[in-house]
């Protein structure tokens, strides 16, 4: 009976999970045709979205790895600065880094006037470089993690040897990468090919799927059209998600670090290295720097004096209205997600391996596979006719499933390393599981708690696809803004929606780290004591 509470909470998340991820995905398949699909595999639109992602992929891959394995085997001072720095671009939505291209290297940029000198952004070379912007932070942090375990009695190995650096690296250092290449080429894919933002400003007359299908169902009110071109995007998606999960279940988990890779002294690398990492922070931060130039000023690029106008612009225009929405979404999403996602893991690392419990865990996992504008699509075509359709409640559903999963791995992660003997000293004594979540583990999570936290505020401040096709005039968040005032050509107030979206998540961010911080001495403490 004790453990009766448990059992009632795990098979209604079981239903909610049921009817959020998998019945809005069924809804989508329904919709779908032959002739739909061979028409949308065999468009220019499809192409266009091949080819660049592909291209944004190697050029997004690639810079990650080098800067992440310079970051690890060099010894630069602040690398814990320097890595925070490279993944400032995560924290604003990604159509703001097309619009700060567009700011810089448009037909009326800055850098344009400046300089004189046209690139041709708009189209292929726009999409590429934007979506680089957008997808490098998530490569690089997979790689800076990679090389950070890596195993230095091999290469002193190979040092005895006689092998060069050259050859350790190709033998060595690539060999080890692979699994973690594998992932950030799959991540880096689904994202640029599922993303809209990029292309929706900075395309041109390239059109990407993504764009179709926001323009079908947005413009036209075309659901079938919509639900066949959701369907393609959703494909690549699963196939990423189960070869990674394949890799991941093939992998070996035995080699352990026995020793830290030993980086040897040398003044000329490490100040190459600044250098390399000054020009490329400042090429990554560009859109950031845009934003704050343009800002402020009155109109672009006709009168570039200081003004506070753009702000009373958008007081004027109810961005308090917008500003309100998000900061509610963000809330309700990470306080709710993260009591269902850390629930979750809870049941599938401490519950034994079950059926329902591996039911929990994929469906956990499958959320991850499926992109923002599939799934604002699914729930379109799903809840329509629901009472909660039109209110902020939708908006923070499709957000928690959408970010669902990477919140429930830091979570899964951290309570499968507790000793697996526990449950059973739990039910022995006659301790109740419910007991032992409140009272052993949530203590002891707490650091991985607020980072699932604030994973889930800072997502659903940026995101842009997932709530699309969900939102009334009434419920629009701040993100939403950013398109809408694009589409008026009020690039100044753009800018500005950008800046305060990206300070809102560096406070969360922040606060994050004091937080965090303040529990790791507390612990410190409390082992010391």
């Amino acid at each position: 009976m004790k453990n009766k509470s448990f059992f009632s909470l795990k098979y209604l998340l079981i239903a909610y999970l049921s009817v959020t991820v998998i019945l809005p995905i069924i809804r989508l398949f329904s919709t779908i045709t032959g002739d739909h699909a061979r028409e949308i595999l065999t468009s220019a639109q499809f192409l266009n979205s091949l080819i660049t992602t592909i291209i944004a992929t190697v050029i997004s891959v690639t810079v990650a790895f080098l800067l992440a394995f310079a970051i690890n085997r060099s010894n630069i001072k602040f690398k814990s600065a320097w890595v925070v720095l490279f993944t400032v671009p995560m924290l604003i939505p990604s159509i703001s880094h097309g619009m700060g291209l567009v700011l810089l290297f448009g037909d009326n940029g800055i850098i344009t006037n400046l300089l004189s000198i046209n690139i041709g952004l708009y189209g292929y070379a726009g999409i590429i470089m934007g979506s680089v912007l957008y997808s490098f932070p998530v490569a690089f942090l997979l790689f800076y993690d990679s090389f950070r375990y890596e195993d230095f009695t091999v290469y002193e190995a190979a040092g005895v040897l006689g092998i060069s650096k050259g050859k350790q690296f190709l033998k060595i250092t690539m060999p080890s990468m692979k699994q973690t290449t594998v992932s950030a080429v799959l991540s880096v894919f689904t994202m640029v090919f599922t993303d809209y933002g990029v292309p929706l400003t900075t395309g041109g007359t390239a059109m990407t799927l993504p764009v179709y299908m926001y323009r079908e169902v947005i413009g036209m009110m075309n659901f079938s059209g919509g639900a066949v071109v959701g369907v393609v995007l959703l494909l690549p998606a699963v196939i990423a998600f189960l070869i990674d999960l394949k890799k991941s279940n093939t992998s070996s988990t035995s080699s352990t670090v026995t020793k830290p890779y030993v980086i040897e002294k040398s003044q000329r690398r490490d100040i190459i290295i600044y250098i390399l990492f000054g020009i490329a922070l400042f090429l990554l931060c560009l859109p950031i720097i845009a934003f704050i130039c343009l800002s402020f000023v009155k109109q672009y690029p006709i009168d570039m004096s200081f003004t506070l106008d753009n702000v009373k612009k958008l007081m004027a225009g109810g961005i308090g209205m917008y500003l309100i929405n998000s900061l509610a979404i963000a809330l309700l999403t990470a306080l709710i997600g993260t009591c269902l996602s850390y629930f979750s893991a809870f049941i599938t690392a401490r519950s034994g391996k079950r059926l329902s419990n591996q039911f929990v865990h994929f469906i956990s996992m499958l959320s991850l596979a499926i992109p923002g504008v599939v799934l604002g699509l699914s729930f379109v075509l799903t809840f329509k006719n629901v009472p909660i359709y039109s209110t902020l409640y939708i908006l923070v559903l499709v957000n928690i499933v959408h970010f669902f999963s990477s919140p429930y791995l830091l979570a899964y992660n951290s309570l499968t390393k507790f000793n697996p003997n526990l449950e059973d000293v739990a039910k022995s004594l006659g301790i109740s599981k419910m007991r032992m979540l409140s009272s052993v583990y949530i203590p002891s999570t707490l650091p991985t708690i607020v980072e699932m936290y604030s994973y889930y505020f800072v997502n659903a401040m940026i995101t842009i696809s997932a709530v699309s096709f969900l939102v009334t005039f009434r419920t629009t968040p701040l993100s939403l803004m950013i398109p809408q005032l694009e589409s008026q050509s009020f690039i100044e107030g753009t800018a500005l929606v950008s800046l305060m979206i990206l300070v809102l998540n560096l406070i969360e961010k922040a606060m994050a780290f004091i937080i965090k911080n303040a529990l790791q001495r507390k612990s410190e403490k409390v082992t010391e004591a």
